[in-house]
């Protein structure tokens, strides 16, 4: 096997690493991008076998557009891969019973509803990208205290504790503040978007 990749791989680099037939490009997708596609069928009723089975098909369709030059990159490679997968999914979801007549979709409605997924799943990482942005904007202590209460459910205990307020009422006083702030951040934001 050849050299490994470095972990900074464009999404256009993998591209053309695949178009010319560069195993290594496979390899970067898959362990760049399998964790969260398995995830996300893992949680809606899959195993781990059908998330490496509809993982592997959804490469499969990204390589045949790749070889075929059928394939133009309009939205993050991730967001192309995650919108396959679930499409890919819910029609093995279909199958198994959970709902009843998506066999008769047509390619072509197929192909307009991968789109909107991307579409829908591209403004939800735009509102992430956004959001990190403000998180990085916002500064101590507010980024610290906002991600130990709503990322690592601190409670508003263990934040006085933590930051020396004199009770709990203080420290919500302060997540409320960094809250509005954080908010401000964030629609300025947008609003140059």
């Amino acid at each position: 096997m050849k050299n490994i990749l470095p972990t900074d791989v464009s999404d256009a680099e993998i591209i053309e690493g695949i178009a010319q037939g560069d195993n290594r490009f496979i390899y970067r997708i898959y362990k760049s991008f399998y964790p969260s596609i398995a995830h996300m069928i893992v949680n809606n009723n899959g195993t781990d076998e059908e998330a490496k089975d509809i993982f592997q098909e959804a490469v499969m369709v990204l390589y045949d557009k790749i070889t075929q030059n059928k394939f133009e990159l309009n939205s993050k490679l991730s967001t192309f891969l995650y919108a396959v997968s679930r499409r890919l999914w819910l029609k093995q979801l279909s199958r198994k019973g959970h709902t009843s007549n998506t066999s008769d979709i047509s390619d072509f409605e197929d192909i307009l509803h991968v789109e909107e997924d991307i579409q829908q799943h591209q403004e939800v990482e735009n509102k992430f990208d956004q959001m990190n942005e403000a998180m990085n904007q916002l500064g101590e202590p507010c980024k610290t205290l906002l991600k130990d209460f709503y990322i690592k459910n601190l409670s508003m205990q263990d934040i006085t504790e933590k930051f020396g307020y004199t009770n709990s009422d203080n420290a919500k006083t302060q997540k409320y503040k960094c809250l509005q702030r954080l908010k401000k951040i964030f629609f300025t934001i947008k609003i140059k978007e």
